[in-house]
């Protein structure tokens, strides 16, 4: 294992990979970076998180960088607090669903987005090159605290002009959440008292770091809420990563709604209310399209991680996006991934339409969507993905991230992962066996 460096932040294995030393290296570059200014700095849950934040609030002020420290918090609300401030960008400690021996960091812009690939390569060149501007003892920059900054950003969701507090409370809901003991576990439950929700069921939300069960938000992971759900105590089960950023759902009845369905639902809400185009990344289901022709719009695809969603949102005016993580971006409050919002947009959509989360999930259509991945231990990523393109030369392929082959009933899109060193393999189809037997003949091949 090795300090993986990319669009996603910088995050390894704490101790081995992730230490002291290049977390301040790294912190010292984007404080230069951001020539001093503001920067907003949060973390999750984990047990190591502690220390890095002291590590990187240290570093900033010692390159001459003022510091307004907001906790332990979800990513989402340190994204809203660059925005309050007006700050010169952000810090994230979080190695989101990694586990729990991980952690990272994850960096935000003056617009309060993830840095893109240009941003990322200057940060890197300056950590490489050291050309760090350390300051003079006059020079050093301050710490504030903000704890309000949570109360700001769910007050800005009630303020979105189709959330409304009263039709979410008059629904009389009750939801379940599990926070695997990571950020949303007081952020979450705080949200859905704020809306009105008549009861609050919680399942690990205790803000130790210390995950009960694998923090990524697969269906594997995700029993005990399913089993929690099926009492019919619950209409709909919220299920987050340790830094609040993607939403998993469960329905009334125990079953999961799939992650990729997350973004489908909240683009479908979204789009009743609001004309225009969606965007996705390309490893992400075919009911975005369907959702997006069913309002009239298109559905615009871009490489995976969450910045080039935004970018790709920006580059064609689409109105809303998301990933099929169960991340799910609304541009009209910041632009990222935010679980707190799209559970909000979740509660309004069912409310309006006066209908079980059971009743909503079996109006879509259904895809079935396979997720592999594969160890890059003595493997070459480049060539494995070159084999495989050339393989399917005589299918439609696209090239914008790794490969992705579109055959007449699916599609499979295989790339290197941005936070883990293995390959991704994902398929996708009108049946669970079809989708199954595309993931089967690629991971043969390679």
């Amino acid at each position: 294992m090795s300090l993986m460096v990319s669009v996603s932040g910088i995050r390894g294995i704490f101790g081995p990979d992730l230490n002291p030393e290049n977390l301040a290296r790294f912190t010292a570059a984007y404080g230069t970076w951001a020539k001093g200014g503001t920067i907003v700095v949060g973390r999750d849950s984990r047990v190591t998180g502690e220390i890095c934040e002291n590590i990187i609030i240290s570093t900033l002020q010692s390159v001459g960088c003022d510091v307004v420290s907001v906790g332990i918090v979800p990513t989402p609300t340190v994204a809203m607090g660059v925005l309050k401030h007006k700050a010169a960008g952000g810090i994230i400690i979080s190695a989101s669903h990694n586990p729990a021996e991980w952690n990272a960091i994850k960096m935000l812009n003056h617009r309060s987005e993830f840095l893109d690939a240009t941003e990322g390569k200057k940060i890197v060149d300056i950590a490489e090159t050291n050309a760090i501007e350390y300051k003079q003892y006059q020079e050093i920059g301050k710490v504030t605290h903000d704890t309000d900054i949570l109360d700001w950003h769910i007050q800005k969701i009630l303020e979105l002009p189709y959330i409304d507090r009263d039709t979410i409370s008059a629904a009389g809901f009750s939801v379940a959440v599990d926070a695997v003991n990571g950020a949303g576990s007081d952020s979450m439950p705080q949200l859905l008292e704020t809306l009105g929700v008549k009861k609050v069921g919680k399942l690990h939300c205790t803000p130790n770091g210390l995950f009960p069960h694998n923090p990524e938000p697969l269906p594997e992971n995700l029993t005990e809420i399913c089993e929690m759900m099926e009492s019919g105590e619950y209409d709909l089960g919220v299920v987050v990563d340790p830094d609040a950023d993607r939403l998993a759902l469960v329905d009334n009845t125990g079953k999961l709604f799939g992650e990729e369905y997350t973004q489908a639902a909240a683009f479908d809400f979204y789009l009743s209310k609001n004309n225009g185009d969606v965007a996705t990344n390309l490893s992400s289901s075919m009911i975005c399209d369907d959702i997006a022709s069913k309002h009239g719009g298109k559905c615009h695809r871009s490489a995976v991680g969450e910045i080039n969603v935004v970018i790709k949102l920006k580059e064609t005016g689409a109105v809303i996006g998301g990933e099929g993580n169960g991340g799910v971006i609304n541009m009209d409050l910041h632009p990222g991934r935010d679980a707190l919002v799209g559970t909000a947009m979740v509660l309004q959509l069912l409310a309006e339409k006066k209908m079980t989360s059971s009743e909503y999930r079996r109006s879509l259509k259904d895809y079935f969507i396979v997720k592999n991945k594969i160890s890059l231990q003595g493997m070459d990523a480049e060539a494995t993905l070159k084999t495989i393109s050339e393989k399917f030369s005589d299918y439609e392929q696209d090239h914008t991230d790794g490969v992705k082959i579109l055959f007449d009933d699916g599609w499979a899109h295989m790339r290197k992962s941005n936070t883990e060193p293995i390959i991704r393999i994902y398929t996708e189809a009108g049946s669970m066996e079809r989708a199954k037997e595309i993931g089967e003949g690629i991971k043969k091949l390679v």
